[in-house]
């Protein structure tokens, strides 16, 4: 039998302004296989066990943090006898996707060279449980300037964790990503990384195919050996997450948010949303806005 990872597709205040959950975790039986569409860190903090990433196991240790890039299947074991006791952060592509930045954070993303883990010891180990424990509570929390402080957080623990991975690379890693260079039209992390920042727009198969030189039929195909989705499928899921913000977080019409999102009229938008979400939109607004259930 054929077996498939769970697919997770949402994760607490996903449906905001500012698209970001980090929270405690305790796990005695480690956690499933499985797989989602946002981006996930972790940093342990007590207990012991290891973690696979796309089947490449690393140990689990107080001072280990790991990175989870979108659609990586991954599942996490503990040892017997042990505990997990992790920080986790979960959050939107978008949050490191900046528009004219010359030092974007995206680029962690097309990082495939290096670990997607590495382990802090002795001071900076206790700099970064510092670091976590600042961003819980700044999330927890309601004070001036909240989501500017939790962005900054974000971005220091992300970069952080690069420059340790890196000082643990191998010495001819700067050769090895110079070999890589060339090939790197025909990853697919950019062309991901475009569609996040152009979904509002018109975007075409064609016109993929025209800015990244590959046929429509060979990015068809990547697109959905990485996500698990079509092209407009994928789409379609980014424009809705969009929606769905909106809807909780703005009293615009329902019209305007179908309109901002990428979507040409009306008509489509509310077929669509309530084909995924299982109600339409103004319903999910009033759901969302007073607590009640929307899973479907």
């Amino acid at each position: 039998m054929t077996y498939f990872p769970d697919y997770l597709k949402t994760y607490p205040n996903m449906d905001s302004a500012f698209p970001l959950h980090i929270g405690i975790h305790q796990l005695e039986r480690g956690f499933r296989a499985h797989r989602h569409d946002f981006l996930e860190f972790s940093y342990v903090i007590e207990g012991e066990g290891w973690e696979s990433i796309n089947n490449v196991k690393h140990i689990m240790r107080p001072g280990t943090f790991t990175f989870v890039q979108p659609y990586q299947v991954h599942e996490l074991f503990t040892e017997p006898g042990s505990k997990l006791v992790l920080y986790n952060c979960m959050f939107s592509m978008d949050l490191l996707m900046e528009h004219g930045a010359g030092d974007s954070l995206a680029e962690l993303i097309e990082q495939r060279q290096l670990d997607p883990f590495t382990h802090f010891g002795g001071a900076t180990q206790h700099q970064m449980e510092g670091l976590m424990r600042d961003m819980l509570q700044e999330y927890e929390g309601n004070d001036p300037w909240r989501l500017t402080m939790l962005a900054s957080r974000l971005k220091e623990l992300l970069v952080r964790f690069d420059r340790e991975r890196r000082k643990h690379a191998p010495a001819d890693m700067e050769l090895a990503e110079a070999a890589v260079l060339p090939k790197r039209g025909t990853s697919v992390w950019p062309i991901i990384r475009y569609i996040h920042r152009s979904y509002q727009d018109n975007l075409t198969l064609s016109d993929l195919s025209q800015r990244f030189g590959m046929s429509v039929s060979r990015i068809s195909e990547v697109i959905k050996e990485t996500t698990g989705q079509t092209f407009v499928h994928f789409v379609h899921d980014l424009r809705l997450r969009h929606a769905s913000s909106l809807l909780v977080s703005t009293d615009n019409s329902v019209v305007d948010v179908a309109l901002e999102v990428g979507f040409g009229s009306y008509k489509t938008f509310a077929r669509i949303f309530r084909e995924r979400k299982g109600m339409v939109p103004l319903a999910y607004r009033k759901a969302k806005r007073t607590g009640i259930s929307t899973e479907k």
